[in-house]
């Protein structure tokens, strides 16, 4: 099958002398489609509605709007400022070629016209009129391959995140839905707290995000607690205790041979790592694994808490009934400055209609009638 002929790029001839004109488009109609102006007004016009348009050639000379108004108009619009612009004049001045190509010609021809010279310099910056349109082609079919396949990488991540988080959740008492509502929890707690003057500067938009992706793998050192004391269906006597609290270490260690072995840390993996470690932490210090107190537990990890607490609260367990959604608000606010930071829990106290939602959205199953 034989190639398709190109199409022929478009001239826009600007110049307010009929004769001049009509040379141009004799010389030029042959090669190339042909579009005239006689005033810059019109060459303006012209320009913006013609999408198509390769090259503008410009007299410099024309009365009301001069050439070099015309071109300045033209580069000040995103629409034309690409375009390029061949200035054709009688002025022969080294400082009006300068004038000229400061204003964002690419070239500069004398009248009389050589047709040898102008056929030369147009068919050159057609050439590279078309070189730049590939070029800009190629790099967006590329920034669309790179985007999809990094919508695929991101999806395969969080399949994979959710896996993890999920296996953990299926040796506990809790189920797989416990993941999906406490990592909605986070994200509405963060959002809610993004303008006040403490969490500004943490809870960007991007922060926000990998909050509620790394927020599943709270739980992910579960794996290494024995069955007998995971699964007991009754309270946990001191020794069982101190074995449990061991999850959060292990869940630290498993995050930190990912960094390991990826060669360093990111922001997703520090999250994952905070949240599973030191969402145990109480405000007051009495939490574990490190006693930590306040603002020495971070920020993730205290997120973490209000939504694991609540989330442990209003869910059924082997040991325990549901509360209702007003008994964990009455427990919880009890916790305020002891348990939870003070103004991550008035943010809760706040939005508390939307956990409810949250809650009834991600709801397990078997709860479903």
């Amino acid at each position: 099958m034989s190639a398709q002929p190109k199409p022929k790029q478009t001239i826009l001839i600007v110049d307010d002398t009929p004769d001049n004109i009509m040379l141009l488009s004799r010389l030029l109609k042959e090669k190339y489609n042909t579009k005239v102006a006689t005033n810059g007004a019109t060459a303006l016009q012209i320009a913006t509605s013609t999408p198509e348009l390769d090259l503008i050639l410009l007299d410099v000379m024309m009365p009301g709007m001069d050439g070099y108004e015309t071109c300045r108009a033209l580069k000040a619009n995103p629409a034309t400022a690409d375009i390029p612009v061949i200035f054709l004049t009688a002025k022969s001045q080294v400082e009006d070629e300068a004038m000229g190509l400061t204003l964002g010609a690419v070239d500069y021809l004398t009248k009389p016209i050589s047709p040898p010279i102008l056929f030369a310099r147009v068919a050159t910056q057609l050439t590279l009129r078309r070189a730049r349109q590939q070029l800009e082609e190629q790099n967006e079919n590329l920034e669309r391959i790179v985007a999809e396949r990094t919508r695929q990488l991101s999806l395969m991540q969080d399949a994979t995140i959710m896996a993890m988080a999920s296996m953990a959740e299926t040796r506990d008492n809790e189920t797989g839905n416990h993941i999906r509502r406490t990592q909605n929890y986070v994200k509405a707690l963060a959002e809610s707290l993004r303008q006040h003057p403490r969490f500004h500067e943490s809870l960007s938009d991007e922060a926000i995000e990998l909050l509620y992706k790394s927020a599943p793998l709270h739980d992910i050192g579960k794996v290494g607690i024995p069955d007998r004391i995971l699964l007991k269906p009754g309270k946990l006597d001191r020794d069982e205790f101190e074995i449990m609290k061991l999850h959060a270490v292990y869940g630290r260690d498993t995050i930190m041979l990912v960094e390991k072995h990826l060669g360093g840390s990111n922001s997703f993996l520090m999250y994952a790592r905070e949240i599973a470690h030191s969402h145990q932490e109480k405000w007051d210090g009495s939490g574990y694994p490190q006693n930590l107190v306040g603002d020495e537990i971070p920020l993730s990890a205290r997120l973490m808490a209000v939504a694991d607490v609540y989330d442990a609260l209003i869910s059924e367990r082997v040991y325990k009934p549901a509360f209702s959604h007003q008994d964990a608000l009455d427990i919880m606010k009890k916790g305020r400055g002891t348990h939870f930071d003070p103004d991550i829990l008035d943010a809760f106290i706040e939005i508390e209609q939307r956990f409810a939602a949250i809650a009834a959205e991600f709801r397990d199953e078997e709860e479903i009638e």
